[in-house]
């Protein structure tokens, strides 16, 4: 996917390093997701649920926390109410940017944090919030860590250890995480909510989602994600949870970029990426791109590919409704199409049109289903495969009218 790095200025002064994800089309609207607990911004769910969003034309930025990955400041200093900070002054950039409201989502400790941003930041720039595995009770945080936790209440900071990985946290980092009333914010919330969360969540337990889900107001979703662990390892379930809030989101997020769809033809839009564009027919759209071998993000069918495609989905709807009118017993049929580029040499029937004329070609080859078809029907439907409309207007005398709109 299209991607842009994002540097944003907490209140406390701190540089947060992000990786912003854009559509390769338009962009219709904006999200920001808050990582777990000392995780970062790569970790699997993050990277999984931005791109989802952005291929669904939300424009979502990943980040990481003060003191983790590359964002400056001390983690072990910061706290729950840092993580809060940190996506307030994130949430506004995105607003700023994109002129309205966003789409939380936040995994694990960063799905608390988002409730309690969104609390803060009201419905006015908050157009819907998603959670995963997160806890009901921030506190619950400080059983995943090991150390001497009574010594630094005592002492002021300490050594601990939180997923095998060392930090000294202080004793502002225990007071910030203890001193949220999480369900209390999340009761006076006052958007859209969906709690997805693994039954068999060894970390944070199911019964968090039944009392976030029981404080949260209607709108509100469940999604249970089966089988999957806490962090998401598994690259189907990370999928899943993103395909799912992708789509849930799409309901409650304005479309910031309406396209006046046309009567005929197509409307062609240039989007993100070096080569990204949208096209729009009078009831579709979709994205067209170059491969990552000339420069593109991969994340549609190349100029020829659509072309090929226009070929061979014609020739295949022409011979179909030619057999189906026939009553012949026609199962469908295979069509695979390439495009030559460099079709002069072997061309002994073409002559050159000018100095430098370069002959291309569209090679068709075709596989009729149908075990029933006699011989003389198999080479009809291919005959008709020639009389296909794009065949023609291929072959045809085509011309290409250019005018400005301007």
């Amino acid at each position: 996917m299209p991607a842009e790095k994002i540097s944003i200025t907490t209140a406390a002064g701190h540089q947060l390093s992000g990786t912003l994800e854009l559509p390769t089309g338009l962009v219709r609207g904006a999200a920001l997701f808050a990582h777990c607990f000392t995780c970062t911004m790569q970790s699997k769910a993050a990277v999984a649920v931005t791109r989802a969003l952005a291929r669904e034309g939300i424009a979502t930025l990943r980040f990481d926390f003060t003191g983790l990955g590359a964002s400056e400041g001390e983690f072990g200093r910061a706290g729950f109410a840092s993580d809060v900070d940190d996506l307030v002054a994130a949430s506004e950039a995105l607003c700023d940017r994109f002129s309205g409201k966003i789409l939380l989502v936040g995994h694990s400790l960063g799905g608390a944090a988002v409730l309690a941003a969104g609390h803060r930041l009201g419905k006015d720039k908050v157009a819907a919030i998603a959670t995963i595995g997160a806890p009901s009770d921030v506190p619950h945080v400080l059983h995943n860590i090991k150390g001497d936790l009574t010594a630094i209440e005592r002492e002021g900071e300490g050594d601990v250890t939180i997923g095998g990985r060392a930090f000294r946290l202080s004793k502002d980092f225990l007071d910030n995480t203890h001193g949220t009333d999480l369900l209390d914010q999340v009761a006076k919330l006052r958007v859209p909510i969906m709690v997805a969360h693994a039954p068999t969540d060894a970390i944070v337990g199911i019964e968090h989602a039944g009392n976030l889900f029981g404080a949260a107001k209607h709108p509100k979703s469940f999604i249970s994600l089966a089988e999957a662990d806490h962090l998401l390892t598994n690259a189907d379930d990370a999928m899943f949870a993103a395909g799912v809030i992708a789509q849930w989101a799409q309901r409650y997020l304005p479309n910031s970029a309406p396209v006046d769809l046309p009567k005929g033809g197509v409307v062609v839009r240039t989007g993100n990426g070096k080569f990204g564009t949208e096209v729009h027919t009078a009831t579709h759209r979709f994205v067209a791109d170059e491969p990552l071998s000339y420069g593109g993000d991969d994340t549609g069918p190349t100029p020829y590919d659509l072309l090929n495609a226009a070929l061979g989905t014609c020739t295949a709807m022409t011979m179909k409704m030619y057999a189906d009118r026939k009553g012949w017993p026609f199962e469908g049929t295979t069509v695979e199409v390439t495009h030559e580029r460099n079709h002069h040499e072997d061309c002994d029937h073409c002559e050159e049109e000018g100095e430098g004329a370069q002959v291309q070609a569209l090679n068709r080859r075709i596989t009729i289903h149908g075990d029933a078809l006699t011989d003389e029907q198999r080479a009809k439907i291919i005959e008709i495969a020639d009389k296909c409309p794009v065949h023609r207007t291929l072959e045809g005398h085509l011309h290409i009218h250019t005018e400005s709109a301007d």
